[in-house]
């Protein structure tokens, strides 16, 4: 193959008119060649492509391949920490380059955002996740994802639970205020029914026409925070507490096995702490703990005094001494006379009360399905048709007298002689 100067110089020679012989004398190409160069014209070179190079991502592609084939929405912050741990050495802009080119580029969307300052509003919402715990694998459950998150720094606290009811409504707003050790100014809600009634007349009414929960109202008093509701089809502006749950799914939910609902939310504690609320934020461009630091100092403090709000209800007493609350059974003693009991209802515990009187206290379940018998509750073993175990139904303690010593035979038979001699006498 000849050089590209020397084909020029051979069409030049020919254009000259100069014979295929003086040609090659003068190039020192064989005239063979020379007449082909000169058939052909010059003609744009041809080159062939370079093998791939072999990048740090290569050796896990087939991983990273599979991954987002089964769970496409996966981030590429978690994919890092994964194929970190199979041994990949290189950065985060190689792999986001590569992922680039397996799925899809989302949609550009250009929206406005609303910033608020330092303490001034929270946002709430609840998210709906299904998963299969390992506990119970043949059962497909639903969860919800309750998240609060600061409007200014963007801190997260969030909780796993089985249900929307508003007691658990009212604990998660409870630890959260706890955690963040301090309350917003405002806390802003979806037309969740659990915090939101609807729109009313009446202009006495919060929020322009707007008709809380009254429990919900009593613990905004409490802690001194003013609830907002969104408008209607305007769910954009709860964007703060809402993107999060993208990033949850995304980063933290799949891919994930769950033994049951406590270690769902052990493992999401653990991921909130050491990589969701230690991130440097796209939109602040700030480390989100360290920008929570500097937003503590405006939160209102917490009040002095526990929440006491009671949510009273009237329930029968069962078979087994049990009391059904929001799905859940709790004891009552042995000794209770009625048959129907009230029962009260705050934010962490469910109280029992007889004709006025607490018999009974126990810690709020989460979830369904549970049972809690307190110690001491169960003295007589259960009936025969009753749920409840015999394990479950044993006393914390043994009675007074339910032991016997035993006796020598002679001890009877002396009572029965001295016994009988009383009743033979005048």
């Amino acid at each position: 193959m000849v050089t590209l100067g020397e084909l020029v110089m051979i069409l030049d020679l020919a254009r000259q008119g100069l014979s295929v012989s003086a040609i090659a004398r003068r190039t020192g190409l064989d005239r063979k060649t020379i007449r082909k160069y000169i058939a052909k014209g010059l003609e744009p070179p041809a080159y062939t492509p370079r093998p791939p190079r072999q990048t740090l991502v290569g050796p896990f592609e087939p991983y990273l391949r599979e991954r987002l084939q089964t769970f496409p929405e996966l981030s590429a912050r978690r994919l890092l920490r994964d194929i970190r741990a199979l041994g990949y050495q290189g950065g985060y802009t190689v792999l986001k380059d590569f992922l680039r080119t397996v799925r899809p580029k989302p949609e550009v969307q250009f929206e406005r955002r609303f910033e608020t300052p330092a303490g001034k509003q929270a946002q709430v919402d609840f998210a709906f996740f299904k998963t299969v715990f390992t506990d119970q694998p043949d059962v497909e459950r639903i969860v919800w994802l309750f998240s609060i998150v600061l409007g200014h720094s963007r801190m997260m606290w969030a909780r796993f639970v089985a249900r929307q009811d508003l007691p658990t409504v009212l604990r998660c707003h409870i630890a959260a205020f706890e955690a963040f050790g301090g309350v917003p100014e405002q806390i802003l809600y979806d037309r969740m029914k659990t915090a939101v009634l609807g729109e009313v007349e009446d202009p006495d009414q919060p929020a322009k026409g707007i008709a809380y929960n009254a429990k919900l109202l009593d613990l905004a008093a409490h802690y001194g925070f003013l609830p907002k509701a969104c408008k209607p089809y305007r769910a954009k502006t709860k964007g703060k507490v809402e993107r999060p749950f993208r990033y949850v799914r995304e980063d933290f939910f799949l891919a994930r096995t769950f033994r049951n609902l406590d270690d769902l939310n052990a493992q999401f504690v653990q991921w909130l702490d050491q990589v969701a609320n230690v991130r440097l934020h796209a939109t602040t461009q700030r480390v989100v703990i360290e920008h929570f630091a500097d937003e503590r100092a405006h939160l209102k403090a917490l009040p002095a005094g526990p929440f006491n709000t009671v949510l009273a209800l009237e329930r029968r007493i069962t078979r087994d001494g049990m009391v059904s609350v929001a799905g859940n059974l709790y004891s009552v003693p042995d000794s209770t006379r009625r048959r129907t009991v009230e029962v009260q209802i705050t934010a962490s515990a469910v109280n029992i009360l007889e004709d006025g009187t607490l018999i009974a206290s126990h810690p709020a379940q989460e979830g369904r399905g549970q049972r809690r018998i307190a110690p001491g509750h169960r003295t007589q073993p259960p009936p025969s048709n009753s749920r409840t175990t015999r394990e479950e139904a044993k006393p914390e303690h043994e009675p007074r007298g339910a032991t016997v010593t035993p006796r020598s035979l002679a001890i009877y038979d002396a009572i029965g002689r001295r016994l009988a001699s009383q009743q033979g006498a005048p």
